[in-house]
């Protein structure tokens, strides 16, 4: 099982931070950096929506048609001559089914703790999400993931299996103190504090909440 944190050591991942640090104009460490963040965060989010039996079917079918992985054939040449704006009106489109009205948010998170700007970081966040998707759809397809609960277990080992030092942020992801809200937990993490109610912590605290 491939982590998602795997594809960005990988050739595919080179690539691909490379690719998008040229089409932002960002450093490639600061988008790395960004990449490194945004992937488990957005896993963890989508994770929590399969609980629901009509998020996990929308999931679903959009696994096994326009993010069945494909979209990771050619990176190279999806980002030579510039990023199609029809590749961003996608990505433009996961993040607000996946983040909702909480998008400026993670966005603002990401800004302050990579130290880019809050437009960079969306950039970024635009172009990753449907290679995000095409990920997750390879992996659905060659784990033969059929149903919601398969599904949640696929995203769950996604998040799992990290270098040591990624540890502590994929716990959080997977809910590490109990309390049923996943992005609660990760805010503590992904900003480097553990408050959630107030202060940077409060960005991110109540994300899908209960």
């Amino acid at each position: 099982m491939s982590g998602i944190l795997d594809l960005l050591s990988s050739p595919t991942g080179q690539q691909l931070i490379s690719g998008m640090a040229r089409e932002t104009g960002q450093p490639e460490n600061k988008t790395a950096e960004v990449l490194g963040m945004a992937m488990p965060l957005f896993l963890g989010a989508m994770k929590k929506n399969v609980a629901n039996p009509k998020g996990a079917d929308g999931l679903m079918q959009a696994l096994s048609g326009k993010h069945d992985g494909s979209i990771l054939n050619n990176l190279e040449g999806m980002f030579q001559g510039g990023v199609n704006r029809e590749v961003v009106k996608d990505g433009a489109g996961i993040l607000g089914h996946v983040f909702g009205n909480k998008q400026d948010r993670v966005e603002n998170a990401l800004s302050l703790k990579s130290g880019l700007d809050a437009g960079a970081v969306a950039q970024i966040l635009k172009i990753a999400a449907p290679i995000v998707m095409g990920f997750l759809g390879r992996q659905k397809a060659q784990n033969k993931v059929e149903d919601a609960g398969a599904m949640n277990t696929l995203l769950g080992s996604m998040l799992g299996g990290q270098p040591q030092e990624n540890q502590s942020l994929i716990m959080s992801l997977l809910d590490a103190d109990g309390d049923g809200s996943v992005l609660d937990d990760v805010a503590g993490m992904v900003l480097g504090t553990t408050q959630k109610k107030s202060g940077l912590g409060g960005l991110l605290g109540g994300l899908f909440g209960k």
